[in-house]
């Protein structure tokens, strides 16, 4: 690396060096370098590359070396972060991309129609699982590996922008901090980063949960845990307490989740953005699975653009690696208002809509309480849209808007009013009978209901998986 007083500086600041992140990634004893000589006098030209195992499964993975250079790219280097994603998709095998670094190094050398590394990166997408973990200053070119991830985290000493301070006032003028312009009080709220972690090491162990979740690459299923007391059935009583008969009453819907699914440890994603929907990776019955659930405790479950933008990508990259996905709706629509419209509301529940309609994984859908309008669509309650179970709790209100919007929206008078909710409350029923739903379950069946559909819906895995092809037009 860049020596040993540089390697004690950076860890006197309480961060682990390049090869020390891989060292504690992977498996004891499993890293294979490559391209040690790629740079001559410059120490592997800033970039550690090789490939390693996670719990025995092959990963390709590269760290910068901000101890070198900073750990800025030159065309070395930039060939070494190609490779990696071209092998990773070569061998249907993740990458996992560990950034610390100041962007494009001035060498003087022109890159001409040298590949990029995003390029490589780019087609990995949907094909193999891309993880960015962001454990210092990420800047220009080498920090672009984080958006087009599928899942990226950041440790608390992270800060991730297009320029750094220095360039900022060189361009306008302003003075920033690194923190202020790119940390995470602002890649989390933006949400550029999904997750965020204490330390470097918080950050690789949450790295290796994310993907233990998933198959090595599209062209293979997600792997199933071994059958015992945590995967079988099981009635869920608790769910009478959560969860109240009040519509207005409001609760949390992750004590829910710590209910239905095998165990409470399943892993969110991007808790600090979109609050208004719970996205989640759990096990179901050993299964991985993939939840998106209304959240009554934020905006009563409204989904707001924020909410329905995350849970448009978390749906997609699920739906990439043929995870299940589970609805738990308990929303009054999306959510009105000046600043909700501002912030492009339908725009991004469009989005949600399109993922969601277009996904060709195994979908179940449960109703809670309510769903309502354009919420309880892009939630999967719609008919005729692929869903191997649609489920809802006797009583659960539904329609366009709630009786009580729609008798204030339309001028009824009480007598209509009064009708308007004696439908509403009725409204599970009505829908049942026209096979709205596949049934009405009692909330203590929650699970074994989501269980069983899953079980038979496995049983669709009789051909050999392939990336998922899309063709609708995102919004």
């Amino acid at each position: 690396m860049g020596g040993p007083e540089r390697v004690a500086r950076h860890r006197s600041k309480g961060k682990l060096d390049a090869r020390a992140r891989i060292e504690y990634l992977l498996d004891p004893g499993s890293f294979q370098e490559f391209g040690t000589l790629v740079g001559g006098e410059v120490a592997a030209d800033a970039v550690v590359a090789g490939s390693g195992l996670i719990d025995g499964v092959p990963v390709m993975v590269g760290a910068e070396d901000f101890t070198t250079l900073a750990g800025s790219i030159a065309p070395g280097g930039n060939a070494k972060r190609y490779r990696l994603a071209e092998l990773a998709v070569r061998h249907k095998i993740p990458l996992v991309m560990l950034l610390e670094g100041a962007g494009f190094r001035p060498t003087g050398a022109h890159y001409g129609r040298t590949p990029t590394d995003l390029l490589a990166q780019a087609r990995c997408s949907g094909r193999v699982p891309v993880v960015t973990g962001v454990l210092g200053a990420s800047a220009g070119h080498g920090a672009l590996v984080a958006p087009v991830s599928d899942f990226s985290i950041m440790s608390r000493q992270g800060a991730i922008f297009t320029a750094g301070p220095p360039v900022v006032h060189e361009s306008t003028g302003e003075r920033i901090s690194k923190e202020d312009l790119g940390g995470p009080d602002v890649a989390i709220p933006s949400g550029l980063i999904h997750n965020l972690a204490d330390t470097d090491e918080d950050a690789l162990d949450d790295i290796r949960r994310y993907l233990g979740y998933f198959p090595s690459s599209a062209w293979s299923y997600p792997p199933a845990l071994l059958s015992d007391e945590t995967t079988e059935p099981r009635a869920t009583p608790e769910l009478l307490d959560i969860v109240s008969r009040d519509n207005r009453a409001s609760y949390d819907m992750r004590q829910v989740l710590d209910v239905v699914l095998d165990t409470p440890d399943w892993f969110e994603v991007q808790p600090g953005y979109g609050d208004a929907i719970v996205c989640a990776l759990a096990h179901l019955g050993g299964h991985p699975v993939a939840v998106v659930a209304n959240q009554p405790d934020v905006w009563a479950g409204s989904i707001d653009a924020a909410a329905a933008a995350k849970a448009a990508h978390f749906i997609s990259v699920a739906d990439s690696f043929h995870l299940p996905l589970v609805f738990l709706a308990d929303n009054p629509g999306m959510l009105p208002g000046r600043e909700s419209e501002r912030a492009g509301v339908l725009r991004a529940g469009a989005r949600m809509f399109v993922a969601q309609t277009t996904a060709t994984t195994l979908k179940l859908h449960v109703t809670l309480r309510k769903a309502y309008g354009f919420g309880s669509m892009v939630m999967s309650l719609i008919g005729f849209d692929n869903q191997a179970a649609a489920y809802a709790w006797p009583g659960a209100t539904m329609g366009a808007m709630s009786a009580a919007a729609l008798g204030l929206a339309s001028g009824a008078t009480e007598d209509v009013a009064a009708k308007l909710r004696e439908f509403e409350l009725l409204a599970s029923y009505h829908s049942a009978e026209h096979m709205g739903f596949d049934e009405l379950i009692q909330p203590d069946e929650t699970r074994d209901a989501l269980l069983i559909a899953l079980r038979r819906g496995i049983f669709t895995r009789q051909a050999a998986p392939e990336p998922v092809l899309r063709t609708a037009i995102l919004p």
